[in-house]
């Protein structure tokens, strides 16, 4: 059984929706809900990182172990990888990134993503995908795009609608990104280290970064189908919706 530990990243000064990792869902808090989905996973160990002292009051009151981090971080892998430092993770450590912003993320994806590495000896990282099912969701910006290799290694990660042709999804080879990563804690520290890459900066997707370092990042469908993240007050609403549906 794999042993891995899952870092949930949380800032509170999000561009789009500020304090969002507070947001009430069903009388509580957005990163309680995070919490309890990555514990219903095989995980040894569970951390909120967090910049802002509110969100690790309210972890710590539902229970979840919270760690400060630097206000500084431009992203939740720095801040990941800064526990990796703190805490003295074997380099080998498997660590699993849950985004803060995920309250219905399927607890088998955690398990999932970090048996792959487990699995992969060659990779750095592990990341997950789901096939695109529209146009609209292959021409979305938004939507992050990835094509691999035969062995199921990430070749490219795009906003853009790859791989191109005009028939958009048809066919079943276009691929979405999930944003959940396993990483070994020594290729975590690595990337944290490591400059923002130019295709990274002209894509704004971080994982560019790890590719233009030479670190393999391997890639496997969901076994889940992956749940709505809140990005924006719309979203928000609609995870509302489906709480109350569920408790209705």
């Amino acid at each position: 059984m794999t042993d891995f530990i899952v870092v949930i990243p949380a800032r509170y000064g999000s561009t789009r929706l500020p304090g969002k990792a507070l947001a009430d869902i069903a009388g509580r808090p957005m990163i309680a809900w995070v919490h309890d989905q990555a514990r219903r996973s095989r995980a040894r160990e569970i951390i909120v990182a967090t910049d802002d002292e509110r969100i690790a009051t309210a972890c710590r009151e539902h229970g979840a172990r919270a760690e400060m981090t630097a206000a500084d971080h431009a992203s939740g892998t720095d801040r990941i990888a800064e526990l990796a430092e703190r805490c003295g993770w074997d380099d080998e450590q498997i660590v699993v990134n849950v985004q803060g912003d995920e309250p219905l993320l399927p607890p088998k994806l955690v398990s999932q993503v970090a048996d792959l590495l487990a699995a992969t000896e060659a990779a750095a990282i592990a990341t997950l995908t789901t096939p695109v099912r529209t146009e609209d969701e292959f021409r979305d910006p938004n939507r992050v795009k990835v094509v691999t290799d035969r062995e199921d290694f990430a070749l490219y990660f795009s906003r853009a609608p790859i791989p191109h042709r005009a028939a958009g999804p048809a066919g079943g080879m276009a691929r979405r990104h999930v944003g959940i990563y396993a990483y070994r804690a020594g290729s975590l520290k690595a990337l944290s280290a490591a400059p923002p890459s130019p295709l990274e900066r002209e894509e704004r997707l971080e994982q560019l970064r790890a590719l233009h370092l030479g670190l393999r990042i391997v890639v496997a469908d969901a076994v889940d189908a992956p749940a709505r993240g809140v990005d924006t007050q719309e979203d928000l609403e609609a995870i509302r919706a489906i709480v109350a549906s569920r408790s209705g």
